[in-house]
This record gives C-alpha cells, sequence and structure tokens, in this order.
C-alpha cells in the first residue's frame, strides 16, 4: 500500500512583489490531494466529489456494465476526471461486493446498482456462512483489478481510491438494515459476533486493495448514522477503529464516507482513525470544520447533490461552492457534495463547481 505521499517542492517557485515574498504553487491532481491531507500549501483546494451514476451516464454504459466489469468501471471514472479536471477517483460501485463473495444471491439490474436478493444471516447458525474469500477473486476481485486499471490510466497524476463498506454497513448488507438493526437489541451478542467475523473480511478485502496501489481506501457506513451515539460507540465504532488500524499498519490511508445527518456522532467518528471525512447537507459545515480540525483531521463536503447541484444553475452551485470554501478557508479541506452526485447534474453545473476551487484558490 503506497506510504503517505511527501510535500512536493518541485513546483514551488518564489517571486519578490513589493518586497513581500510570494510562494506560487503548482501541483498536480495527486499532490494536490496529499497536500491538503497533510495540512501543507495548496493552491487550491482539491475537487473530490463522489461519481457513480454521473460517471455512467457521461461514459455511455449501463450500470450493470460498471458495477460487474473493473476495467469499465476505471474508464468512466478516468473520462469524468479527464473531463472535469478532478483531484480523486474512487472505485466505487455498489455495497454487495463481499454479499456476493460470501454466496448471497445477486440480483445485477441493467440501470441500477446491483443487490443481495435474500439475507445471508438470520440467526446465530448462519454465522458459519461468513467465512474468509479471496479478496482477488470474485466481485471483491473485480473491484482491485479496477483499482490497477485507474492507476493505469491516471499514470501517477491523480489519487485512486479503493473502497469497503466498514463492517456495519456489511452487516446490514448481509442481515438487511431493519433486521440488523433490530439484532442489536434482541440479540447483541450475535450482532457483535457477526461484527467480529466480517471486520476480518473487510480488512482483506481492503488491504488487497491497498496492495493494488490505491492511494486511500474509502470506507462506506451510511447506515451507522442511523445509530444513536451509544449505540454507535458499541455497535460500530470499534469495528471501524480496527479496520482503519489496519489499514494504517499496512501505510495505507482511509476516508470514512457517512452520508446523512451525523452531527450527533461527529465528536465519535473523529475518533475512528480515519484520515478524511465525509460531511452531508444535512450536517453543519462549520460544526464539522470544528471538531475534524481539532483532531487534526481533514474533510469534505457539503453541498446538497440535489437543490446545489442538480437542480441548480451554474450561478447557484457556484455560490454554495463558495461559501463551502470560505467556510473551510484554513483547514484541511476537499471540495465535495455530501454524497454521489446525480447524473441528471448538468455538465455547466458540474464546471462551475470545480471551477470555484479555482477562484476561491486565485482570490486567496
Amino acid at each position: 500500500m503506497p506510504i503517505l505521499a511527501p510535500y512536493f517542492s518541485a513546483g514551488i517557485r518564489s517571486v519578490a512583489h513589493h518586497e513581500v515574498s510570494i510562494v506560487m504553487i503548482t501541483l498536480t491532481h495527486r499532490e494536490r490531494f496529499f497536500a491538503a491531507l497533510q495540512g501543507r500549501p495548496v493552491d487550491r483546494a482539491p475537487v473530490f466529489p463522489l461519481l457513480m451514476f454521473f460517471a455512467v451516464d457521461r461514459a455511455g454504459i449501463t450500470y450493470r456494465q460498471f458495477a460487474t466489469d473493473g476495467a469499465a468501471l476505471a474508464d468512466a471514472q478516468l473520462q469524468v476526471q479527464q473531463k472535469f479536471g478532478l483531484d480523486a477517483i474512487t472505485a466505487c460501485s455498489d455495497a454487495f461486493r463481499v454479499s456476493a463473495d460470501l454466496g448471497g444471491e445477486m440480483a445485477f439490474p441493467i440501470d441500477k446498482p446491483p443487490f443481495l436478493v435474500h439475507p445471508i444471516v438470520t440467526n446465530s447458525a448462519d454465522l458459519d456462512k461468513i467465512t474468509s474469500p479471496d479478496p482477488t477473486s470474485g466481485r471483491m476481485g473485480d473491484r482491485v483489478r479496477g483499482i490497477e486499471h485507474m492507476i493505469r490510466g491516471a499514470g501517477g497524476s491523480v489519487a485512486v481510491l479503493g473502497w469497503v463498506d466498514m463492517p456495519f454497513a456489511e452487516a446490514c448488507a448481509v442481515c438487511g438494515v431493519s433486521e440488523f438493526m433490530m439484532m442489536l437489541i434482541d440479540d447483541p451478542v450475535l450482532a457483535h459476533a457477526l461484527l467480529e467475523r466480517l471486520t476480518e473480511v473487510v480488512i482483506s478485502f481492503a488491504l488487497a486493495q491497498g496492495s493494488a496501489g490505491a492511494d486511500m481506501i474509502g470506507a462506506g457506513d451510511a447506515a451507522a448514522s442511523l445509530l444513536s451515539p451509544g449505540l454507535y460507540r458499541e455497535f460500530a465504532l470499534p469495528y471501524e477503529q480496527r479496520v482503519c488500524a489496519a489499514i494504517h499498519e499496512a501505510q495505507g490511508l482511509v476516508k470514512l464516507h457517512m452520508c446523512g445527518n451525523t452531527k450527533h456522532l461527529l465528536d465519535s467518528l473523529a475518533t475512528c482513525g480515519a484520515d478524511l471525512f465525509n460531511v452531508d447537507h444535512m450536517v453543519s459545515l462549520e460544526d464539522a470544520r470544528n471538531v475534524y480540525d481539532a483532531h487534526g483531521k481533514a474533510y469534505k463536503g457539503n453541498l446538497d447533490p440535489v437543490a446545489d447541484m442538480m437542480r441548480a444553475t451554474p450561478e447557484a452551485c457556484r455560490e454554495s461552492a463558495l461559501r463551502c470554501l470560505a467556510i473551510a478557508k484554513g483547514t484541511r479541506y476537499m471540495l465535495s457534495a455530501g454524497c454521489e452526485i446525480p447524473a441528471e447534474t448538468p455538465d455547466a453545473v458540474m464546471r462551475t463547481f470545480c471551477e470555484a476551487a479555482i477562484e476561491f484558490g486565485a482570490s486567496c
């Protein structure tokens, strides 16, 4: 797994202006990503949206192709990166890679993400179904190969992220969300036993992506946003911490992606061990800034993907992006929507969104 990239000084030059030294920084996309992550000077905030349906639409492929062919996923990500000048791309398509490789029956719609047809775990007897599949084969292996393709295509100029779902999210996948939520209350011993087994599978999957060259592992745990602070600290946080620790042990980095309303969890989230945190539009960016900056962490967000992107005019989107950039000024921040940007978002809006980071950087 790549070690945290050093600060690149080759692109820095100083000029004299009225007896004041002004540092001009020119960074590649990947350099900018790591500089922001480390809290070092950047020419502008990195632009790092989560794109799935948007990338599928611009590539002219079906979602089934995107989710089942790592090369197609990689090409779609690379195309939107090149078109809009993004600083990082992610090998994310759906939450059922592990479920499929555990033997679950899958459905693969043409224009929607794949899903598990029936739960894998409904009682303690089903725990034996949670084995240790080879993360370099099956659907997990397809994601690993997609990362390798993305890295070759990016040529070292763009940050490439892998993707796993954290153990709590995986438990919701193999049981069903409402069913696992009930298990937390009705049978917490079984819930912890399942989380223990899934943690090992998630770690194995993450390390395989790191070995393939991923700069960072994105880790989804959206369902955990539904938990109370106490339940989060019991059933999600310890397992997130173990995944993050294992990735760090392998010299890797982690981005926690927990969309939804996480304002009641911010203080606990900051202790999970991740290096970069997603902030959804339902959370105050000021509150997130204060928490993550106090912990020396990087964060990204938090335009509303629908109101500020899909349904917005370019000018309205620009204003929303500039507002986020102003709030986050001086911290380890990356410009993003709060969650995935819809395919229906016009190119003109996406282009204005990306250009807002350049405009704000030039004004500072």
